[in-house]
């Protein structure tokens, strides 16, 4: 069984990186930026070990190993990636166990190329205890390869767990805060990284709690094996064959729960609520109420838009909390509907092959178009214009005002017409509805990568002449021209939506079939 996924694993692997077009090339680069921060932290952990300081070089090896641990957590949550190119649901008629079907299933993840990137990663820790002695070796070799075992399964745990939590109704809110928690391991993630070159003077507790957690337990065993002391060397690695175990025992759990489940993730009550009593005038509006009962139903749209979303609220908050002042809280909601935009730089890939639909109608091109568009508007635009009203008067920031609502202006147009010309110009496949709503279809997490910061990028160019008014009113002093940006900011907005809106439209009628075949499931 586990040789025959593997097969297939490798199989799907090398046509994915053979595979021509947007997706082959997203598939190529995250394999070559991987193997680059791969060697990149081993060579930080191999020349961790100075002067002879094992204590200070398991610091620093906990640290990174943890960084790696939270990035295999946050990673797939925020960007959508969890890698699911064999898809249990494909396997439910076989007579097997969903123990059987678990380990087959982690057999194969063993295959592709991010437990190879991981495994030169924590490779490192073998370098620092060659160093030290053969012994330390032999524990360092030990410890690298549970660890691997250990992030892959908790990666795979906590996203089902979550996945499984968002299918219906009644698991909907807790799914939400579990997203949005994932969503904020950045936060730690990011704080460490920024350290990374002061870890030999970080503080004695944090030290102790790096160390104490599952990710350093590797490289305690090592510094135990160093000193000679066998036995705590051989308890954090028989910890981690626990935790691993106790893992596995989960996923599989969780496996048949999955694979008893009717493969739908959007919630009942079709026709119900506020949009059940809307009425659809044109087929602008029938779309529009469409797209928005499928953003509050699906939850693979919900697992993209709020993780982003949490970020994007609390990166100028959270260094408010580390005494940096509030000066980045006023523009929270600015940079919120930025992030959040990134959450729609795929719709027509969430549509798959329904998308003929549309092709196929006269002057059906138009109104859908246009109908994603004005969702996404209300969608992204109500919550994070709240935080826009509210959060400067909140901190007794009057004066920043007209900057927070000129470039909340500009971001929401340009990000909802970039996150609709994107759409339509690079989708990609992401597979029928299953238990996980954070899988993709061939990995396309390199490929969601770029778009999104394809679609940061036209927004940070397009509120440029919003920026150049902003300037010259606080340079001269003048609060007029200060609140000239907000129409400025507007205009740019509504502009760039428009011109979005043209191109994906234009792209839609000439590059149908194109569209179509980008987004089938492979």
């Amino acid at each position: 069984m586990a040789g025959i996924l593997i097969r297939m694993r490798l199989l799907l692997t090398k046509r994915a990186l053979s595979s021509s077009g947007w997706q082959g090339f997203g598939y190529v680069v995250g394999v070559l930026i991987g193997t680059v921060f791969a060697i990149v932290t081993a060579t930080l952990i191999g020349f961790a070990l100075l002067d002879g300081d094992v204590a200070s070089g398991t610091t620093i090896a906990a640290t990174i190993f943890g960084i790696w641990t939270l990035g295999w957590l946050c990673g797939p949550v925020l960007i959508g990636s969890s890698d699911e190119t064999i898809q249990p649901e494909h396997l439910r008629l076989l007579p097997i166990s969903s123990r059987q079907l678990a380990g087959g299933l982690l057999a194969a993840a063993f295959a592709g190329p991010a437990p190879v990137v991981n495994l030169i990663a924590f490779g490192g820790l073998v370098a620092l205890a060659a160093q030290v002695s053969w012994a330390a070796t032999l524990v360092a070799v030990v410890g690298v390869v549970l660890q691997l075992v250990f992030v892959v399964l908790l990666s795979r745990v906590v996203l089902a767990w979550v996945g499984a939590a968002m299918r219906s109704r009644r698991g909907k809110d807790i799914g939400v805060l579990l997203a949005g928690l994932l969503g904020l391991a950045y936060y730690p993630m990011s704080l460490l990284m920024s350290h990374v070159s002061a870890l030999r003077d970080v503080p004695p507790w944090a030290a102790t709690t790096l160390r104490s957690i599952p990710s350093g337990w590797a490289p305690v065993a090592v510094e135990a094996a160093a000193q000679g002391n066998w036995l705590l060397a051989l308890l954090p690695l028989l910890g981690l064959a626990v935790v691993s175990l106790g893992l596995w025992q989960a996923w599989s759990v969780l496996l048949a729960r999955r694979l008893a489940a009717p493969m739908n993730s959007v919630a009942s009550g079709a026709g119900s609520g506020l949009l059940g009593r809307v009425r659809q005038r044109g087929p602008v509006g029938a779309v529009l109420i469409k797209e928005l009962r499928t953003w509050s139903r699906d939850s693979r749209r919900r697992a993209a838009l709020l993780p982003v979303l949490v970020v994007g609220i609390l990166m100028p908050v959270f260094p408010a909390f580390q005494g940096s002042g509030t000066g980045g809280v006023p523009f929270a909601g600015v940079t919120s509907v930025s992030f959040a935009a990134l959450a729609g730089a795929n719709l027509f890939g969430y549509d798959g092959t329904a998308v003929w639909q549309t092709l196929v109608t006269p002057g059906a091109v138009r109104a859908d178009v246009r109908g994603r568009l004005l969702a996404l508007l209300i969608v992204l635009g109500l919550p994070t214009l709240l935080l826009a009203l509210i959060l400067p008067g909140a901190v007794g920031r009057w004066d920043l005002y007209p900057w927070v609502l000129a470039l909340y202006a500009a971001a929401l147009g340009v990000g909802v017409g970039a996150a609709v010309l994107v759409s339509a110009l690079a989708p990609y496949p992401i597979p029928p509805r299953t238990g996980n709503p954070f899988s993709g279809s061939g990995n396309p997490g390199c490929a969601k990568v770029l778009l999104q910061f394809t679609v940061l990028f036209g927004q940070l160019f397009a509120v440029l002449p919003v920026v150049i008014v902003l300037l010259i009113g606080h340079f001269t002093e003048l609060t007029a021209i200060e609140w000239l940006a907000v129409p400025v900011g507007i205009g740019t907005g509504i502009a760039a939506a428009i011109v979005c809106v043209r191109i994906a439209e234009k792209r839609l009628t000439t590059g149908g079939p194109e569209l179509l075949d980008a987004v089938r499931p492979r």
